[in-house]
């Protein structure tokens, strides 16, 4: 097994301009808005029984203002799940403020490959469970800036190199699978983990119980979800259920 910290399935909570949406593939002009009311959606997931939140400042990743978004955080932040939150998050002022309010675990991408710097001294600052890197990746290029450009770096020489740095957890993407529901990119992702040993967390594509279910057998170390669930295609009390010792997997 590849696990080092568990398997945690994290529903999503993509903000853009205060409402919850998703984008196909990371394109702004290809946007379908669920709810207007970030708190609520929290707050469902929160009573079926999600222990975690994965929150995306879209606007703040896009570098556009996120007064919107933040404010929504606070909201969602008040349901009481522990929340991981990523999206434009590119000085140490931003990411001690976003802390201070009660966030677990920043994300930071963009930083990860233009400014070295801070990730290094967010690690120092407040300690590698408090960090991600986030990996996102389109046809083996690492993507930047809300997926708008290009790094000249692939997703296993970034995990490595961060690897050796101290970090210890990383959300994988597979920016072309993203709010496509076409099925997660399981081999790069388990690729990823085996080949830096660290907790790798799936994301984009998840499109029914069985992708989830892949995550666990894999020995990866959580799964995020958010088409597929806000579209019921995946029911969270079933897959919250997977990896508990009560729960009867199909073979």
């Amino acid at each position: 097994m590849l696990k080092v910290g568990g398997w945690t399935f994290y529903p999503a909570i993509v903000l853009r301009r205060g409402r919850v949406v998703r984008l196909r593939q990371g394109d702004p002009d290809r946007e379908t808005a669920y709810a207007d009311d970030p708190a609520r959606v929290g707050e469902r997931w929160r009573e079926a029984g999600a222990g975690w939140l994965h929150v995306v400042n879209l606007d703040g990743a896009f570098g556009e203002r996120g007064n919107e978004n933040r404010k929504a955080l606070e909201t969602i932040l008040a349901v009481g799940a522990r929340v991981q939150f990523g999206g434009g998050l590119r000085r140490m002022a931003d990411v001690r403020q976003i802390l201070d309010l009660g966030v677990r675990r920043v994300v930071l991408g963009t930083a990860a490959v233009k400014d070295p710097a801070l990730v290094e001294a967010v690690l120092a600052a407040f300690g590698p469970e408090r960090v991600a890197v986030g990996i996102d990746a389109r046809r083996g290029q690492v993507q930047t800036h809300g997926w708008q450009e290009a790094a000249a770096v692939t997703p296993r020489q970034l995990a490595r190199q961060w690897a050796g740095r101290g970090v210890r957890w990383v959300v994988f993407t597979d920016v072309a699978r993203d709010g496509m529901g076409s099925g997660l990119n399981l081999e790069a992702t388990v690729e990823l983990a085996r080949e830096t040993g660290l907790n790798i967390i799936a994301s984009g594509g998840v499109a029914s119980l069985d992708d989830v279910r892949a995550t666990y057998r894999a020995g990866l170390s959580g799964v995020i979800i958010g088409r597929a669930l806000y579209e019921g295609h995946v029911s969270l009390r079933e897959a919250l259920q997977v990896g508990h010792p009560h729960e009867k997997e199909k073979k």
